[in-house]
């Protein structure tokens, strides 16, 4: 069979995702906070015959810029106002029989027993189409809505991430898939011998188990995660079955390919079973001007201050103390290490100051814009797929629902044209979407650590 591109849809239960500019775009529904908002996303996306819509997630309104929250909320920035994302999966979930919808929940805040019911609840609730965005969380401000006066170091985040999943997988194994019995003339409604309790008792994590939920139809959720540090990178090609990416530059993203699917192989996994998503933003027009000057207006609308205050949330470094009319320095930062590494690289490469990485942070938080007619768009999305950077992409709306409208409407016929994606959906669940294995990990727990 052609190997089949794979689409997901970026979101944050929010009035911005990665383009601080969506929320004051003339065409962006600002009802961000009802569920039709939310449904009617849901929907085009089903139409376009996407793999998953993906919600990503902060839990804390901006601090880090300066300690203050006034200008983050003033400006909304994005994190300044949010939904909880499994509260609105569940939503779209009613509305949509086929779509993917991934979420993302901490690793440093929650605990595996909470999370791994909240998972498969929602896997039964959906028939099947949920997936985890694991993430160990970013910043003090996070840290501190929880009681804790700082965040925990880096690789402390990724120890207790690590012994996190394994609790989690270990939860949803504890029934096996014909526990549940119900059988009303004898009386019978679950066979004890295929459940079992976890006892776990491990350094971060004490759970007895087993789960209260019978096993989900997937049996776990999909996991998604988007390491970037050498670190999150390892976790990422141990653990992930998805992974998100943001890197602007071809350069970048076939070097992250080739790392990332390297370190799973050496973790004993197949390539195949780790999918590789970069993100960029479309404008796509009748003609390659139209499309360059719907891309003009929406990037005239970023504020340099807005981007700077997320990269100091994505971060966790206070870049309000820097001259921004000077080059990016070299400082070390606790949050997402990679993505300060390509602002760096950009500002280097590109002569750029901190002001500029500002504006492009806001436009879209360094996400790539591929930008022309539907043609153009969908040549510059086979040449990275066939080229070695990628097994899918993750469209991020510059204006919300245009964007996936024109997207859907008119990137994906042709796609379609080019024998690159689906046109019917041939599966019910999100792992049979995206072509992976029923339970790839559990001959491994025993060796992963």
């Amino acid at each position: 069979m052609t190997r089949q591109l794979h689409l997901g849809g970026f979101q944050i239960a929010s009035h911005v995702t990665h383009s601080h500019a969506a929320w004051r775009h003339p065409a962006s529904d600002p009802a961000f906070l009802t569920p039709e908002y939310y449904h009617r996303i849901g929907r085009i996306l089903e139409r376009g015959k996407f793999d998953f819509v993906f919600f990503a997630d902060l839990l804390a309104i901006p601090t880090n810029f300066g300690d203050d929250i006034d200008e983050p909320l003033r400006r909304g920035t994005q994190a300044s106002a949010t939904l909880d994302p499994s509260i609105v999966a569940a939503s779209i979930g009613a509305v949509t029989s086929r779509l993917g919808i991934a979420i993302t929940k901490s690793t440093t805040y929650f605990h595996p027993f909470e999370l791994a019911r909240i998972f498969s609840s929602l896997d039964h609730i959906t028939r099947g189409r949920i997936a985890w965005n694991i993430v160990t969380s970013l910043s003090t401000s996070e840290a501190q809505n929880f009681g804790y006066d700082q965040h925990l170091d880096h690789d402390l985040r990724y120890a207790r991430a690590q012994e996190f999943v394994e609790t989690a997988v270990e939860l949803w194994a504890s029934w096996e898939p014909d526990a549940l019995v119900q059988d009303k003339a004898d009386g019978i409604f679950a066979d004890p011998s295929r459940i079992h309790t976890v006892e776990r008792d491990s350094e971060h994590f004490r759970t007895r188990g087993p789960l209260p939920t019978p096993r989900s139809p997937q049996g776990r959720p999909v996991l998604i995660q988007a390491g970037s540090s050498d670190r999150g990178k390892d976790f990422a090609a141990r653990w992930a079955e998805a992974i998100f990416e943001i890197d602007p530059t071809q350069e970048g993203r076939r070097a992250y390919y080739d790392d990332v699917k390297s370190r799973a192989v050496n973790f004993g996994r197949s390539e195949e079973d780790v999918k590789i998503f970069p993100s960029f933003i479309p404008f796509v027009g009748e003609t390659e001007s139209i499309a360059r000057e719907k891309q003009a207006f929406h990037n005239e609308l970023a504020d340099p201050i807005s981007g700077l205050i997320t990269l100091s949330v994505h971060t966790n470094h206070d870049f309000s103390q820097y001259d921004l009319d000077k080059p990016v320095e070299d400082v070390q930062v606790t949050g997402t290490q990679g993505l300060f590494a390509v602002a760096k690289r950009l500002s280097d490469r590109d002569n750029l100051t901190l002001r500029d990485i500002g504006k492009l942070y806001a436009q879209g938080v360094l996400l790539p814009q591929f930008v022309g007619t539907a043609s153009d768009i969908a040549d510059q999305i086979e040449a990275g797929f066939t080229g070695g950077e990628a097994d899918g992409y993750i469209l991020s709306a510059a204006s919300s629902p245009g964007t996936f409208n024109d997207f859907v409407d008119f990137v994906v016929p042709e796609l379609q044209r080019r024998g690159l994606f689906r046109t019917e959906y041939t599966g019910s669940t999100l792992r049979e979407h995206l072509d992976l294995q029923a339970d790839p990990f559990a001959s491994r727990l025993q060796t992963a650590g």
